[in-house]
């Protein structure tokens, strides 16, 4: 273990379970990763059944080349938050939920913007569960729910011991998973025409366009916003670009259209069990290290999200692997009861009310760039600033105005929609003046926060000169 390790329990000295991964601090930067370990884990988060199952259907309801501009759309949102955003992540060398507090909603509107966070990758750890459940029960037998168990027991225990430990198993499984994919679908797909199947009309009721792309964009936004978590370990920010495009490429040019050429095959979704028959037990084993490789990070970033909302809520420094373990319980349960049955409703709520919070850290990091002075000063000796705003209750009243415009207006993306009006309302409202902080938090040496109490009360303003 290096000096620098975050292992041991934050209060008391005594030590806890598994690695705390600088869960409310920044990443050294000797401990950053090289290139090909970060892009392995990157790659590890295009290939994943959901996938597949999520190009499939839609597939059922588009032709080929409208698919195809489908997902070319959702992957040009997804990259350019991706970047943005984890861009950020890597320069400071913080997870989102304590990015936040310095960057456009302060120490309280972050505990809120972790709370949103962690209970939606809960939901996503749900889903990739279920999925996993229902297809090795199909294939091999035995109740789903038991099968969601082993899952997620054996993901809860990956992600107890922290980030290197999850880049380890992504060497491991990434080659495996794609190599038997391709060995699958190739199967499958050998007794058809697949000059047919691109220009076969789509077998089930049409999905308009703006549908399509934002279940394509939603279903990973969370994964974009949250993409600090994993980019705070990189080291340059061409590394950045390089490994989030190239995961774009494989999960939405080759593994989502493999799916809407599947779904032109069978006519159905249901298009897991064409993945996976092929396989034997190998595949069940891969598909397993697969599922555990998606859903390490969905149970690692929520962790992320409850250590900072319990700190700004109730002043308790809590250590990240205890976290994981009773979100890896929670998200296991959900598997089991069946939340896969709301996947299509999870995926369009996930399409606009998470979006406005990158738009809104996009815009302040990267535009307005008033409340990250305390970041900038502090960036260079690698700590932590001692102060942050406490709240910023315009960003809030801009991430609410932005949900409403992606979730009731009819024209354009939804998601797209959501994005753009919380970067466009941010930064014409902070160059005004009107986006203000109001009070001023401390960052105690015991981890805790709370306000300062030396601080005369008053407001600063955000967008001011």
């Amino acid at each position: 273990m290096t000096r620098h390790e975050n292992t041991t329990a934050p209060e008391g000295g005594a030590r806890a379970v598994g690695s705390d991964d600088y869960a409310l601090s920044r990443v050294p930067r000797d401990q950053r990763l090289g290139f090909w370990t970060m892009l392995l884990q990157w790659l590890a988060q295009s290939g994943s059944i959901s996938q597949f199952t999520l190009g499939a259907t839609i597939g059922v309801g588009m032709s080929f080349g409208d698919a195809f501009l489908a997902f070319t759309l959702g992957a040009v949102i997804l990259e350019v938050v991706i970047f943005a955003i984890g861009l950020a992540g890597m320069r400071e060398g913080l997870a989102t939920p304590l990015l936040t507090r310095w960057v456009g909603f302060g120490r309280n509107g972050s505990a809120l913007v972790s709370l949103v966070i962690a209970i939606s990758l809960v939901g996503w750890f749900g889903v990739q569960n279920t999925i996993f459940g229902d297809s090795v029960s199909a294939l091999v037998g035995g109740p789903s729910w038991m099968w969601c168990a082993i899952a997620g027991f054996a993901i809860t225990v990956l992600v107890i011991f922290g980030f290197r430990y999850m880049a380890v198993f992504a060497k491991i499984v990434t080659p495996l998973f794609f190599a038997m994919v391709a060995w699958s679908v190739t199967d499958a797909l050998s007794d058809h025409s697949l000059s047919e199947l691109i220009h076969s009309p789509a077998p089930g009721q049409a999905i308009p366009l703006s549908v399509a792309a934002t279940a394509i964009a939603g279903g990973y936004m969370t994964g974009a916003i949250v993409s600090p978590e994993m980019t705070r370990y990189n080291s340059r920010s061409s590394h950045v670009f390089l490994q989030s495009a190239s995961s774009m490429i494989l999960s939405e040019y080759i593994v989502g259209l493999t799916g809407v050429l599947l779904g032109h095959m069978v006519g159905s979704g249901q298009v897991s069990q064409i993945v996976l028959s092929t396989s034997g037990v190998f595949g069940v084993l891969v598909v397993l290290m697969s599922t555990a490789k998606i859903n390490d990070w969905n149970l690692y970033g929520s962790s992320l999200g409850v250590v900072n909302f319990f700190q700004v809520v109730f002043g308790k420094r809590l250590h990240r692997g205890a976290v994981t373990i009773v979100l890896g319980i929670a998200g296991t349960l959900l598997s089991a009861v069946g939340i896969m049955t709301h996947f299509t409703d999870f995926l369009s709520v996930l399409g606009v009310a998470i979006p406005p919070i990158g738009g809104i850290i996009v815009a302040e990091y990267w535009v307005v760039r008033r409340m990250r002075a305390p970041l900038d000063a502090t960036r260079e000796a690698g700590t932590l600033p001692a102060t942050s705003p406490t709240w910023v209750p315009m960003s809030l009243v801009i991430w609410a105005a932005a949900f409403c415009v992606g979730k009731f207006y009819d024209g354009g993306i939804p998601a797209l929609n959501s994005l753009l009006t919380a970067f466009v309302l941010y930064c014409v409202l902070g160059f005004a003046g009107l986006v203000r902080t109001y009070g001023t938090s401390t960052l105690d040496d015991d981890g805790t926060a709370g306000p300062d109490p030396a601080a005369a009360p008053g407001t600063a303003t955000v967008g001011a000169p």
